[in-house]
Order: structure tokens, then C-alpha cells, then sequence
């Protein structure tokens, strides 16, 4: 555990504060095909965010008011079907899997979403686009709002549940995240645009867990394990294919005190 975070979880455990409430939160593990292999796509923070600053993580954020209010404009398995496989209810869910496809457009230009169910947007770095995704980044333009008036539909069929992180109890900020992978969609392109963060990559997830190992990065545990499972895999297709069998379980990571020492544990 970093000095930080040792120094949080040790004021924490001795003050017996109570927790703060873990907020909805949605993560997107966008996946592609290269040359080298199967790559993922990776921002690092801003150092001046006040949480998981100067972290590479997914895109993704929380929850945001108007990403229960997409069901109308839905199309693939059901909210009821992705609650069976987080472990929440049907409301929640349809809030993941919302804030899922919005963050993923506002962090990289990226969108989920087409004019039918069996169709997908193009292309999205014309000015049009831009302006539509500061909007919803600023909160300027609800995301229900954004699909109704392009008249498009998301495309819940492109994102596999992949697993559910809760942030420690000692954090100030926290957060229950559902975790997702989706292939980057034919004819899109990410795109350095997110104010939260100063880097973004494509990397092939062993390189990405060498470089946190080496200490070249730095990552919080769920971004960690995720791409240590997916080095598992060779390409895009078998990831997916993965998701549909994948057992998910809710992780918490807990403190262990020895001493001064805090140790985090995910078991």
C-alpha cells in the first residue's frame, strides 16, 4: 500500500470514523486489435484530481442524475438482465450501464450508441460531436436529452459485464463501480479530450501490469487485476466471449493493521 494510502487507511481504522456512502460509478474497458495483440485503452489523471490523482485508470465516472432516464432510448439485453449479473436491481443497473456508454464518449470521443439496434454511429470527431460531448462533460445537456434529440439508441449488446469494485472504507471518496468491456466500435476513433486527464494510451494489458510492477505506472487495484485477467486473453473476441461466462462478485478491499503497517486485502 502506498504511503498515502497506508497513512488514510491507519487514521481511519484508530478514529473509528464511519464510512462515507460509495456512490454508482461505471467503468468501460475498451478493447481493440493490433498488430502486437489485444490493447486496452488507458488515461492517466490529472495530479490535481481529488481522487485517484496522477492514477492510469478506464474511462468512467459516476453516476449522473439523468443516466436513469434512458429507457426509452435502449436497446439490448435488459436492464433486468444486467442486474442479474452485478448483483443490483433493475434501476441501478440501467444507471451503470447509462453512465457506462455517457462517460465513455465524454473520456474519449467514443460512443456506444446508433440509430437502430443492429447500427452504430461513425465517425464522432466532427465539431458537432465535440460540442455535444463538452455539454454532457459539463452538465450542460442531459444524456436521455442527447440521444433523444439524434435520435439514437444505446447499444446495451456492445458492453459485457466484466466485474464490481467498492472503494475501501477509510477513502473520503467512494465509489461502487461496475466494471464493462467493449470493443472500439469500426470507423470510431479515441480521442485525447477529457479534461481529467494528461495521457492516454493504447497498450496491450501484460505491458501495462509490467509497468505498474516496475513501478513505471501507477494504478489502483480494480484497473491492476483487470488487465492482469485480460493478458489472459489473445484478442478482442475471446475477451468478449469471456465476459458472457464471467462470474462476477462484489470486491470491497479491506485493511489488515500489523503494526504501523496497513496492508490492503481483496480476498
Amino acid at each position: 500500500m502506498s504511503g498515502r494510502m497506508a497513512d488514510t487507511a491507519l487514521d481511519h481504522v484508530r478514529s473509528g470514523r464511519t464510512p462515507v456512502e460509495a456512490r454508482p460509478a461505471a467503468t468501460v474497458i475498451l478493447l481493440r486489435d493490433a498488430p502486437a495483440g489485444l490493447e486496452v485503452y488507458l488515461l492517466r489523471r490529472q495530479r490535481t484530481m481529488a481522487f485517484a490523482a496522477g492514477m492510469t485508470v478506464f474511462p468512467g465516472g459516476r453516476v449522473d442524475a439523468t443516466d436513469s432516464s434512458v429507457a426509452d432510448s435502449w436497446s439490448g439485453p435488459s436492464p433486468a438482465w444486467f442486474a442479474a449479473r452485478l448483483g443490483c436491481d433493475e434501476a441501478t443497473a440501467s444507471a451503470y450501464v447509462a453512465a457506462a456508454v455517457r462517460e465513455t464518449f465524454e473520456e474519449s470521443g467514443v460512443l456506444l450508441a446508433g440509430p437502430s439496434g443492429t447500427a452504430i454511429v461513425g465517425d464522432t470527431t466532427g465539431d458537432d460531436w465535440e460540442n455535444d460531448r463538452v455539454a454532457l462533460e459539463n452538465r450542460g445537456l442531459g444524456f436521455s436529452e442527447f440521444l433523444h434529440r439524434r435520435r439514437l439508441v444505446l447499444r446495451a449488446d456492445l458492453l459485457g459485464p466484466w466485474a464490481h469494485w467498492i472503494t475501501p472504507e477509510f477513502e473520503p471518496k467512494r465509489y461502487d463501480t461496475a466494471f464493462f468491456v467493449a470493443a472500439l466500435p469500426a470507423g470510431q476513433l479515441t480521442r485525447d479530450v477529457t479534461s481529467e486527464s494528461d495521457q492516454v494510451t493504447w497498450i496491450r494489458p501484460g505491458d501495462a501490469v509490467a509497468a505498474v510492477d516496475a513501478g513505471e505506472t501507477l494504478m489502483l487495484p480494480p484497473t491492476y487485476l483487470c488487465c492482469r485477467d485480460l493478458a489472459q486473453y489473445d484478442d478482442v473476441a475471446g475477451v468478449l466471449a469471456g465476459a458472457g461466462d464471467r462470474e462476477i462478485r462484489t470486491i470491497m478491499p479491506t485493511v489488515r493493521i500489523d503494526g504501523d503497517q496497513a496492508y490492503l486485502e481483496t480476498t
